[in-house]
């Protein structure tokens, strides 16, 4: 009996496709086929579950200890956090089959069987692959929410682990498909085709999505900060889905796409390091010129004793009514109150100093010239014409 199971087995490997009969006949053939196997390698079978079980056991242990390591390390969606949530993805199950593939190959078994080994291990580590990415892009996100202090992003996990989780086991699906060996090519058609259509259908809010997903990751600017957006100048008061919020300085609340918000330039005030101030300053034409060549050496003087970093003071043109100076000086602090604060103090301390130099302040004036129908002046009071010699003569007692 045992020598026709044998000749039975040899024949299996030597015809590796069983005869095209009824299912039943497949059945009885396989599995005469699977005990000849058993029967002739019992012990490359025992050898091979032993190793496969201590590859597993190892396996387990690295996952454990990783696991101890990543969840031992200070902070949450810190990158070894995310580390931590990729290995506690980590099926059992898919360890098992890992172990199974790696000694599968030296227990020599039946085509079928190792077959049917390398599929479910293609499907094992394509889903498995596929919680990995996902657990990946999550943490990331979540990460990055995470030190923004974002809400928005925050809400918006709910649709994102969906879409997220339906693109990783679709492109999951059409691999394994393809390593059994079906035509994904229409399949993909058909994907693709879907999403299109999908994509038309909801393009608004899509477009919207991925602004407020775009506003949130390349943070151009955050919830409170100030900026001015096209012709408004505004505070952030909440970053949405759809819409951004902003409270102008008037007080009135703009309600924004996000897609419109970014579509035209955005000019963030929270993050100056440094910002600068410019002095216009408007002395009299009587000035000397002397005075007028120190004049900029002042300026200078009293934005350093300020304490603000001096860039320029020239002369800038000569105006209608005065001497035009220009002033320009930074102030090194990003709280706009502070800045405020520093041009009053150097617009006070520059009245007092030329004020005791002797500088005379300009404003606008406007002389005006009368005359007489014979031309002569009179007003602003001319001087008196001398009298004619007959005039003075005549005027003169007998």
């Amino acid at each position: 009996m045992t020598f026709s199971i044998l000749a039975a087995a040899t024949t299996a490997a030597a015809k590796p496709a069983a005869p095209a009969n009824n299912p039943l006949d497949d059945l009885r053939y396989w599995w005469d086929a699977s005990i000849a196997w058993v029967n002739s390698h019992w012990l490359q079978i025992g050898i091979a579950i032993g190793v496969g079980l201590v590859i597993y056991f190892l396996l387990s242990m690295i996952r454990t200890f990783a696991l101890k390591r990543a969840q031992s390390a200070p902070g949450e969606f810190t990158l070894t956090d995310i580390v931590g949530r990729v290995i506690h993805k980590t099926k059992s199950i898919v360890l098992a089959i890992i172990a199974v593939r790696m000694v599968a190959g030296y227990a020599q078994p039946p085509a079928l069987i190792l077959g049917t080994i390398q599929t479910v291990f293609t499907i094992a580590v394509v889903l498995q692959a596929a919680i990995w990415g996902r657990e990946i892009i999550l943490g990331l996100i979540q990460r990055r929410a995470a030190e923004g202090h974002n809400e928005t992003l925050s809400n918006a996990m709910g649709i994102i682990r969906l879409l997220i989780s339906i693109a990783l086991f679709a492109i999951a699906a059409i691999v394994i498909l393809d390593n059994m060996g079906v035509n994904v090519t229409g399949l993909i058609a058909g994907l693709g085709i879907g999403g299109i259509a999908i994509g038309l259908a909801a393009q608004g809010i899509f477009s919207d999505l991925f602004a407020s997903l775009s506003i949130i990751f390349d943070r151009p600017f955050r919830v409170g900060e100030t900026i001015r957006y096209d012709t408004s100048t505004a505070t952030v008061e909440r970053i949405g889905l759809k819409s951004t919020r902003l409270r102008s300085v008037n007080g009135e609340l703009l309600v924004i796409s996000n897609t419109n918000l970014l579509g035209k330039e955005i000019t963030n005030f929270a993050h100056l390091h440094r910002r600068r101030v410019t002095f216009t300053i408007s002395v009299i034409y009587q000035t000397t010129p002397a005075m007028l060549r120190d004049l900029p050496a002042l300026l200078e003087e009293q934005v350093k004793a300020a304490g603000h970093e001096f860039i320029r003071s020239s002369f800038l043109t000569f105006g209608p009514s005065s001497l035009d100076f220009e002033l320009l000086f930074d102030v090194f602090t990003e709280q706009f109150e502070e800045v405020v604060a520093a041009r009053t103090d150097v617009g006070i301390r520059l009245f007092e100093a030329l004020a005791a130099a002797g500088y005379e302040f300009a404003y606008p004036t406007q002389t005006t010239f009368t005359a007489a129908p014979d031309g002569t002046m009179i007003l602003p009071y001319a001087e008196s014409p001398k009298p004619r010699a007959g005039v003075a003569k005549a005027a003169k007692p007998g």
